[in-house]
């Protein structure tokens, strides 16, 4: 398993649920935080949190809807000299729930597309060349198990974008030290699973870090959070690494 102390992670979407919950898990596993929101007040709490636990982070804004401020701040992260070693990608946005889904408006294709495809990819292929570089390197890419739902099309299209991309780029790095896996947080209570959904934001949690502690130069693969409810870290990652093959071996 990974010893992640002093090494820096990304975390997109820190500032709430399952992006703080993993900010706060990295932050006691030793890792530095470079924590992002839309609004650099808004991980006001998380980045104290982080502090006081005695590691280094600070704080990054950008709107994922409009690339040009993805790349200032992924400029204003190099400019600040950090080396990032791990990347977890969990911002998202779920546009709206279509009732009457034959009447989808092309904006939701075009926004979600744009937040949970794009931006992510653009941030992985920013700081790949520096992993592969430094031999090491840890991405996990937050996906969806939503299928079946028309009236949420442009988040499951944007999402499952994502998957294919995720995993194509997994082949170019299998047996290599950096990883790129998939990590599917389940429908959960939060501003995005809304107050309905019948898992609590803490029930993701190893699930969705266990692709920045995994060792086994797989890539590619899905990490699905229920597969890990109520295990430590540890078990998780042993877990993992014992009974899920990357899909380039099938």
């Amino acid at each position: 398993m990974v010893n992640v102390k002093g090494k820096w992670a990304l975390i997109t979407g820190a500032s709430r649920g399952i992006g703080y919950l993993a900010a706060k898990e990295m932050a006691k596993r030793g890792c530095n935080l470079v924590l992002h929101s839309r609004k650099a007040e808004h991980c006001d709490k998380i980045l104290n949190e982080a502090l006081e636990m005695g590691v280094d982070a600070y704080v990054v804004s950008a709107e994922l809807s409009d690339i040009k401020d993805t790349e200032k701040m992924l400029c204003e992260i190099d400019k600040k000299g950090t080396v990032i070693d791990i990347i977890l990608n969990n911002a998202a946005v779920q546009i709206a729930y279509r009732t009457e889904y034959l009447k989808t408006p092309a904006e939701d294709y075009e926004k979600s597309f744009v937040i949970n495809t794009i931006s992510p990819m653009m941030i992985c292929y920013h700081f790949l060349p520096g992993m592969l570089e430094r031999g090491f390197g840890r991405i996990v890419n937050t996906t969806s198990g939503i299928t079946l739902e028309p009236e949420q099309a442009g988040y499951s299209a944007s999402k499952a974008a994502l998957d294919k991309v995720t995993i194509d780029l997994g082949s170019k790095l299998e047996g290599s030290n950096v990883m790129i896996n998939l990590a599917d947080p389940g429908w959960c209570r939060t501003d995005l699973g809304g107050p309905h959904a019948p898992n609590a934001p803490e029930s993701a949690i190893p699930g969705v870090i266990v692709g920045a502690f995994a060792d086994d130069k797989k890539s590619g693969r899905n990490f699905t959070a229920g597969r890990f409810y109520g295990l430590t870290l540890e078990q998780a990652v042993e877990k993992a690494e014992r009974e899920m093959d990357s899909p380039y071996n099938k």
